[in-house]
């Protein structure tokens, strides 16, 4: 598999790990391997762009995991470089160097899609209209996959929002919770669906054993979706602590954006909160459908929200992400 030292990605391992599996897992020589320390696993050092050692990658291997992907950049190549290239290239060296491949299973990502246009979740039916750039890439990466579909036995999966123990983005909204503020975008509600970590690894696993899913796209989600207020209600329960909401009119996530990526031309490294994202956060409803995975291999999400939030706020002060409650 591909990415497997990421938040998503080392999960996956782990519980590949779990059923028996034997896992290879291709990875640069600079990866931070923290998540997989321990593990049995076979490692290959290298990248997507590099022909000769991802046909030794995917060599004998029954399955192939992609989950690695640019999700931050500088620059509109790099996203279509990391994630639309390095598939084709994934995909190149899987027909060429595994004819008995088994499964390809590509983790894409709602982004590819976009947002919904009202509450009511979107499907696979929907057409696509990424907003940003890893977006786009995202949506090209999965019209690399459609062109071997003749050729090899693909499944495309979509996680919505992901959150669990190791991650670092949605952990800002626990951060600033545990902080006693609860920000709140914009003067109306936003709905979004969202997954944690562990029934989202479980899904594609489920994706990639299915005699059904060859050939098929896939959202994986919650049953339901939520409002930031009730996310909100019930972090600050479990976090035991009073939290203040504040209302922040969209404009000032784009000033906020526009500051943050001016300051970025002076970094090597990417703005966390660029112009792109802002748009991505203002948008009322990220809402996505998974009923068709349920229909065709039986996927739902196990954990509720409280479960899953409470998991997540465990690991965190376990690891003192976050400061335990006086």
């Amino acid at each position: 598999m591909t990415g497997g030292n990421g938040f998503i990605g080392s999960h996956l391992v782990e519980l590949l790990l779990k059923r028996g599996y034997a896992v290879r897992c291709l990875v640069r020589k600079t990866s931070d391997l923290r998540w997989l320390n321990g593990l049995e696993i076979d490692y290959v050092y290298g990248d997507l762009f590099d022909a000769a050692i991802l046909r030794d990658a995917v060599r004998g291997v029954d399955s192939i995991y992609h989950s690695a992907g640019v999700t931050k950049a500088k620059r509109r190549e790099e996203y279509y470089r990391g994630n639309k290239d390095g598939t084709r290239n994934l995909l190149d060296a899987a027909l060429s160097g595994n004819p008995g491949l088994k499964r390809f299973v590509h983790i894409s990502s709602q982004a590819a899609v976009g947002p919904s246009p009202s509450i009511t979740p979107i499907d696979e039916t929907v057409a696509a209209h990424p907003l940003t750039t890893y977006g786009k890439s995202k949506w090209e990466a999965e019209q690399q996959c459609h062109q071997f579909l003749d050729r090899l036995p693909i499944t495309i999966v979509r996680p919505p929002a992901v959150y669990g123990p190791r991650d670092k983005d949605v952990f800002e909204f626990f951060h600033t919770m545990n902080k006693g503020i609860q920000p709140m975008i914009g003067l109306r509600d936003k709905y979004v669906s969202l997954i944690h970590v562990t029934d989202l690894v479980r899904g594609f696993v489920m994706a990639g054993e299915s005699e059904h899913s060859a050939g098929e796209t896939y959202f994986l989600s919650s049953k339901r979706v939520y409002n930031w207020k009730e996310l909100g209600d019930v972090t600050r329960s479990v976090l035991a602590r009073k939290a203040l909401r504040i209302r922040i009119p969209e404009t000032i996530i784009f000033v906020i954006s526009a500051v943050a990526e001016l300051a970025s031309l002076f970094s090597s490294k990417p703005a966390l909160l660029n112009i792109e994202k802002g748009r991505d956060i203002v948008q009322n409803y990220w809402t996505c459908d998974s009923s068709k995975a349920k229909e065709d291999f039986g996927f739902e999400e196990e954990l509720s929200i409280e479960e899953g939030i409470r998991d997540t706020i465990a690991w965190y002060r376990a690891q003192n992400w976050l400061s335990q409650p006086a």
